[in-house]
Order: C-alpha cells, then sequence, then structure tokens
C-alpha cells in the first residue's frame, strides 16, 4: 500500500507542477502536449494489452511499454495500472517502469538548466 501511495504522490506532484511551470511560462505548453498525448497512448496501449492478455491474442512487449513511459506517458501507464490492474503485479515489470520515471523525471528536471533551456529554445522558437 505504500508504494500505492508513493506513486499517486509522485503522479499528482508532477502534473501539479507540469502545470504551475508551464502557467508560469517556465516552460512551452507543447511539452504538456508530450506529457499528455504520450500518456493517453500509453494508457491505450496497456488497454489493448490488457484485452490481448484475456482473449490470448497477440501483446504488446513490455519493452514498447516501458519506452512509451520513457518518453513521457509515465502518468498514463500508472493510471492504467491502477485503473485496469494491467502489470500492477510483476515485480521485475514495475522495477524497470519505476526506473523510466527517475530517469523521465531527470530529463523534465535537466529542462530547467541552462543547457537544458537552450534545447528548449531551438525546438520551440
Amino acid at each position: 500500500m505504500a508504494v500505492s501511495k508513493f506513486g499517486i504522490f509522485i503522479t499528482l506532484t508532477f502534473c501539479t507542477t507540469l502545470i504551475i511551470v508551464t502557467f508560469l511560462n517556465l516552460l512551452p505548453i507543447e511539452v504538456v502536449y508530450l506529457y499528455i498525448t504520450t500518456s493517453v497512448i500509453t494508457f491505450a496501449m496497456y488497454a489493448f494489452d490488457k484485452s490481448a492478455a484475456r482473449n490470448g491474442k497477440w501483446r504488446i512487449p513490455e519493452i514498447r511499454l516501458h519506452v512509451l513511459s520513457l518518453l513521457g506517458g509515465w502518468p498514463g501507464a500508472y493510471y492504467a495500472q491502477r485503473k485496469l490492474r494491467h502489470k500492477s503485479a510483476k515485480v521485475s515489470f514495475k522495477r524497470t517502469y519505476w526506473a523510466t520515471v527517475v530517469v523521465n523525471l531527470t530529463a523534465f528536471i535537466w529542462l530547467f538548466s541552462e543547457q537544458g533551456k537552450h534545447l528548449m529554445n531551438g525546438i520551440f522558437a
């Protein structure tokens, strides 16, 4: 249960922070769009995989789910794991998932460095 509360805390804190820093013009709105889009796609992929697992059909490789999390879909993946109860019990999957969250959050924080700001200006100028 503690991991569940920790996950909720991390996800809600991140989403709130993302909205605040965007509202304060510290990040371009496109970053929010990226997280929303990848989260929706990731949730849909989890739902598809859950359905495939129930029906004995072709499954989505776990590495694809992890790549989506790494690219910013981790909030959608977290919600899918809780809502759909999919990929929420397999310890090795959860470890890798949380590693993608840490890497993604590190990259997110890096966006506020001088190099990150320079990259953002180059992309969204």
